[in-house]
């Protein structure tokens, strides 16, 4: 994790940990939710400010009782 939010390639570090593939390093990137935080910021445009959802009670009861 480390490396991958210092910026090292995915390629490298699936190398590193001696991967098959790729794909199988790209678990990684799954697994970072503060690197995936900060790439969503990037995308938002320029006009607007960024959010996260927060669901309201009435969804949140509705997902319980699923």
């Amino acid at each position: 994790m480390d490396l991958l939010q210092a910026g090292v390639d995915t390629t490298v570090i699936a190398m590193w940990l001696g991967h098959e593939s790729v794909e199988t390093a790209h678990v990684y990137l799954n697994a970072d939710l503060e690197l995936k935080r900060r790439v969503l910021a990037k995308t938002v445009p320029p006009d607007s400010t960024p959010s996260t959802f927060r669901p309201d009670d009435a969804l949140l009861t509705f997902l319980k009782n699923l």
